[in-house]
């Protein structure tokens, strides 16, 4: 099964497209997109198409920095209910800790990988997208919008030790000097940002106003009572705290802002409880990440936040009449 993304990996790429004189909608067609998706963040689509529009944006705009550009149009809050949940993490290494557990939320072929070795701290950035290629655009905007995440957490002005990229240095290198200073680097064995150990213990410093506008946009949806948004809200949030350990009404409820009464009131209005979202959305996602076989059985158990296999194995087995294996080979044999 080749990995998905959402089209929330593609946020902002209308913007830019029209600005840089592209189609977007045709350019999306090309590659086997339905433009239309563009409003539906949360919907999945191959990340091989996703990786083909950067592409053949970049070659149509001439723009070999279309991939920074783009990272240019991001901010902590594009994260959607994420940027709620790193917002409350008390470090910068547990703050990048959440952001790599959750990368496959909005993109399975991406792949975050801390290393730290004398006193050096790594990211690294992996890209497979299911079939051999450079993809240039997407490696360059998956570590721009690390480096800009780096920098919020930390401090507007740190600079990593380096910035390094293995393809080779574009025709013009001033948006990346310009974005990274002169610590960026080509031609190397792997894709990634290295930084002192240490600054990983900085106390997370991210205060972005366009959180509290995002905040208050949830919460004026929540008030909003012709539409009903709880649910969806809800279920969001679920998504992003599973595997961080404190999925809780409390925890849901403190990350909107609001106490858990409200959440218990919006989602009695809407007929439903906590309870019954919050294993809804464990069933969604079992399904998903059970049917994938990337994804070890042992790592479904934590994203699901639970305690143990042992534990995930008897829920999964008492809604869907099958353990998590029986249900992966026979979705196996399905495909084949």
């Amino acid at each position: 099964m080749k990995p998905l993304a959402r089209y929330a990996a593609l946020n902002n790429y209308v913007e830019l497209g029209q600005k840089l004189g592209l189609d977007p909608a045709a350019l999306a067609r090309e590659v086997g997109l339905d433009p239309a998706g563009f409003s539906l963040q949360d919907r999945w689509i191959p990340a091989e198409a996703v990786a083909d529009l950067l592409e053949r944006s970049a070659a149509a705009s001439s723009r070999q920095d279309f991939g920074l550009m783009l990272a240019g149009y991001r901010r902590l809050a594009n994260l959607g209910p994420l940027s709620l949940v790193i917002r409350e993490e008390p470090d910068v290494r547990s703050a990048l800790g959440v952001l790599m557990r959750h990368q496959h939320m909005y993109n399975e072929a991406l792949r975050l990988r801390l290393s730290e070795l004398g006193g050096v701290a790594t990211v690294r950035v992996t890209l497979d997208v299911g079939r051999p290629g450079e993809f240039r655009q997407s490696v360059e905007l998956a570590i721009a919008v690390v480096y800009q995440l780096l920098q919020g957490f930390i401090a507007p002005e740190w600079d990593p030790l380096s910035v390094s990229f293995m393809h080779p240095p574009p025709r013009n290198d001033a948006t990346h000097v310009a974005l990274f200073g002169d610590v960026v680097r080509f031609d190397q064995d792997f894709n990634g940002i290295s930084l002192y150990s240490k600054e990983l213990d900085t106390p997370n410093a991210m205060s972005d106003p366009e959180l509290r506008r995002y905040a208050k946009q949830l919460l004026d949806d929540l008030d909003d009572a012709p539409d009903p948004t709880a649910e969806f809200r809800v279920r969001q949030l679920i998504e992003m705290l599973l595997p961080t350990g404190r999925c809780s009404v409390d925890q849901v409820a403190r990350s909107l802002g609001v106490d858990r009464r409200t959440v218990h009131r919006r989602l009695t209005a809407e007929g439903l409880t906590f309870s019954e979202v919050l294993d809804a959305t464990r069933m969604d996602l079992a399904r998903h990440l059970v049917n994938n076989p990337r994804y070890p059985l042992i790592e479904v158990s934590e994203l699901l936040g639970f305690g143990s296999p042992g534990n995930f194995s008897r829920w999964f087995r008492a809604r869907f009449g099958q353990s998590p294996s029986q249900w992966r080979r026979a979705g196996s044999t399905r495909r084949e």
